[in-house]
């Protein structure tokens, strides 16, 4: 069965402001098959790769995440913002256009042993992944790529993940 799941993402122009194209997933997400499929494309592309855990960025991260962990039948972890979390974290700052933010993780979530991929729904400017990866890269697991649905080719994200040198999948690119 062919599926193009650009067909289920929604363009709004200028929100949250003008000039932007805002990439809304929420007419993928409502679309029970649209869903499945995404999943289960993810799922085949990370099925040989032998992971342990599925890490997801706050907040529709989680939504992805937790599917595919689900489908992988492996654990998630979820990097959530500062004062979220229950317990003792690891942080990782990082920088925004106006200001700065954070990401943290429990800090027994992952160990040497673990082989992660990182998921968000966006690949846009790239910050949060960044932070996500000098995160993961604290507890030693082994972080094999990182996965997003949607792909922005015209913000610095995709060059960012590549001068770095972190692999990275996405489903489809605007």
């Amino acid at each position: 069965m062919s599926f193009d799941i650009k067909t289920h993402i929604r363009a709004i122009h200028d929100y949250p402001k003008p000039g932007i194209v805002f990439r809304d997933i929420t007419p993928l997400l409502a679309d029970g098959v649209a869903f499945q499929q995404t999943i289960m494309q993810l799922a085949e592309r990370y099925r040989p790769l032998q992971l342990t855990r599925v890490v997801g960025i706050e907040a529709r991260g989680f939504i992805f995440g937790t599917a595919l962990a689900y489908a992988l039948g492996v654990g998630f972890v979820p990097l959530r913002k500062p004062g979220k979390l229950p317990g003792s974290t690891l942080e990782q700052r990082y920088q925004l256009e106006y200001g700065e933010d954070a990401l943290q993780m429990h800090d027994d979530a992952l160990t040497a042993d673990d082989r992660v991929i990182i998921i968000d729904d966006l690949l846009a400017t790239g910050g949060t992944v960044l932070a996500a990866v000098d995160l993961v890269r604290q507890t030693q697991a082994e972080l094999l790529e990182c996965a997003f649905v949607i792909s922005l080719t015209d913000l610095p994200g995709p060059s960012r993940l590549q001068r770095a040198k972190i692999p990275y999948y996405t489903l489809c690119e605007f």
